[in-house]
């Protein structure tokens, strides 16, 4: 084999350069950069800023502006996801809270700096795209250009010699190039081929991958809700906005958006571990619920877990939180039930220590026949370990159930007009009941036991123990475009980084000495080994199928003197290997 190496005229080498870059032309879909120099006027400021806003650069910068918008984002209490923080937070920070109002720390995500940088990036990118795009599906129209005149100064290039024909070398090199997936066709006497255009697919899906996850998230955070409902076993829920606890969503979001449907709550089960360091580390959380869905809806039996929601259309309904309701009756000094129902119970450690308040509003008359309300504080332990032990449950299950209650009677302030939690007692209007000994009075009570009211006030029983679970229904549009979005920039941005667009030309043509002369080179978009090792691959099958001519036989060895000693034959000619040029990657 001879590698082509021979030098060239000097005139030569400015033609050289201009036939090279002809070579490797679009092999890119960016976009050409048009000269920085805009023209006096607005069209020629306004072309100058879009060139900038759809530059790559532009784009970078603004990715990295959006991810540090999103850190505040993350760490002050925003106003639309609770509000209790951020009144805590103004309170405990009286500078800084006027401060973050006027920047819209508070609201991040619907400040106007935020939607200017979101708005600017999809903007960006697609001003980036839609050139690309048009680029990229003419170059997929045409063909691949003609060969370089001088192949050797490629990259990677090599040369043989062989007794093939030009054209049998030619139609050889165009099955085999076409057999390892190049686009190939017949360029003079050159054979052309191009490869590798995945690499480009790859860079404009990573690019339309980022829109559609864009358009994704601000359409989620538009449409999006969340609210939360506490029920006691054996009630339900119906998916309206007056049967939330709390509820929150997007600016766009309207009630008529709520899927249509309910749920019954029948039954709620938790097991956990009995021994062992993890002891009392929950091993089951469970939420057997009969729903339908529509009003006229069959009804269907499910099993909700943690991390096992119910999905209905775009609705899922979440296992968040578990807690104990003892059921309370109550009556007053005339034996009459004011109040019977079961009343959860907020946990305070992780044994489900849990306190709460027993209301009674209407009904109630104490001995005298006088209207007042009552109101009991109260304290659950499920495992009670005994008046030896600290007043707070052993463990979470329900091994010895005891309800501590404190009883008040008086005005429990709910007439003023002032909202109030139905978890604490107002004790501003409101009286201690006294025991014998004038202190305060406060009794444990089993399942099954009553607390006598003082002076015929009434009675409280301890009829039993229900379980509560807390549900967190969300509802998040387009939250599988986002995910189809993200998996589809992960393999646009892995194609782009580890395919190559490469080009091969091969040349066959007929020496001064009658002998056809074969001439291989490569060009990658970069330089790469990858390029030389796919070239030396591709020539060694080209040489197998073209076999090599033997070397020219010099004049001074045609006519042999006799009395001169015995030369060495001539080699064999060497299998073909792409050789790089000088000055590129080896």
């Amino acid at each position: 084999m001879s590698n082509t190496t021979s030098g060239a005229p000097a005139g030569s080498a400015a033609t050289d350069e201009q036939d090279l870059g002809a070579a490797g032309s679009q092999l890119s879909t960016a976009p050409v950069e048009a000269p920085s120099n805009p023209g006096m006027g607005v069209i020629g400021w306004a072309r100058w800023f879009w060139r900038q806003l759809t530059s790559m650069r532009v784009a970078l910068l603004l990715l990295l502006l959006l991810a540090l918008g999103a850190i505040p984002g993350s760490l002050i209490p925003q106003s639309g996801t609770d509000e209790t923080k951020v009144a805590d937070f103004r309170r405990a920070h009286g500078t800084l809270a006027p401060l973050y109002d006027r920047l819209g720390l508070f609201h991040v995500y619907s400040s106007v700096w935020f939607s200017a940088i979101y708005i600017l990036l999809f903007v960006s990118l697609i001003g980036c795209i839609v050139p690309r795009t048009w680029q990229f599906v003419g170059q997929l129209r045409s063909r691949p250009p003609g060969a370089p005149k001088r192949l050797t100064r490629l990259p990677a290039h090599t040369a043989w010699r062989t007794g093939a024909e030009p054209e049998q070398v030619r139609e050889a090199a165009l099955v085999l190039l076409r057999r390892r997936r190049f686009r190939a066709h017949l360029v003079g006497d050159a054979v052309a081929a191009e490869k590798g255009y995945l690499r480009e697919v790859g860079n404009l899906l990573f690019h339309i991958a980022l829109i559609v996850m864009l358009v994704a998230f601000a359409w989620g955070q538009l449409y999006k809700s969340e609210g939360n409902k506490l029920v006691v076993e054996g009630d339900g829920f119906s998916n309206t906005l007056t049967q939330y606890n709390d509820f929150k969503s997007g600016n766009l979001f309207g009630t008529d958006d709520l899927e249509p449907f309910s749920f019954t709550l029948d039954d709620f089960k938790g097991t956990y571990e009995t021994s062992g360091p993890n002891k009392g580390t929950a091993r089951t959380f469970q939420a057997a619920l009969t729903y339908s869905v529509g009003a006229y809806g069959k009804d269907k039996k499910t099993l909700v877990k943690v991390n096992e929601p119910l999905e209905i259309g775009d609705s899922k309904v979440y296992l968040t939180a578990h807690g104990y309701a003892p059921v309370v009756t109550v009556r007053d000094g005339r034996g009459e039930v004011v109040y019977h129902d079961a009343v959860p119970l907020l946990p305070l450690d992780s044994n489900i220590t849990s306190s709460g308040v027993v209301k009674v509003l209407d009904g109630y008359k104490d001995a005298k026949g006088l209207s007042e309300q009552l109101g009991f504080q109260a304290f659950f332990l499920p495992t009670y370990g005994g008046p030896d032990t600290a007043v707070v449950s052993q463990f979470p299950a329900l091994d010895n159930p005891v309800l501590n209650l404190a009883p008040y009677h008086g005005d429990l302030g709910v007439d003023s007009g002032i909202p109030q939690s139905v978890y604490q007692l107002d004790k501003a209007h409101m009286k201690e009941f006294k025991d014998s000994k004038g202190l305060q009075l406060r009794d444990n009570l089993k399942p099954g036991e009553t607390m006598t009211l003082p002076n015929g006030a009434g009675s409280i029983t301890y009829d039993g123990t229900k379980e509560w679970a807390n549900f967190q229904v969300t509802q998040q549009p387009a939250s599988g475009w986002a995910l189809g979005g993200s998996i589809a920039a992960i393999f646009g941005l892995a194609g782009s980084l580890f395919l190559q667009r490469r080009r091969v030309w091969v040349r066959a043509v007929r020496g001064d000495d009658g002998v056809t002369v074969v001439e291989m080179g490569g060009l990658g978009r970069s330089e790469s080994a990858k390029v030389p090792e796919e070239l030396g691959e591709l020539a060694g099958t080209l040489y197998d199928r073209a076999a090599p001519a033997p070397e020219p036989v010099p004049e001074s060895a045609a006519d042999p003197d006799p009395d001169a000693p015995d030369t060495p034959a001539s080699p064999e000619p060497s299998e073909p290997r792409a050789v790089p040029a000088e000055g590129a990657e080896k």
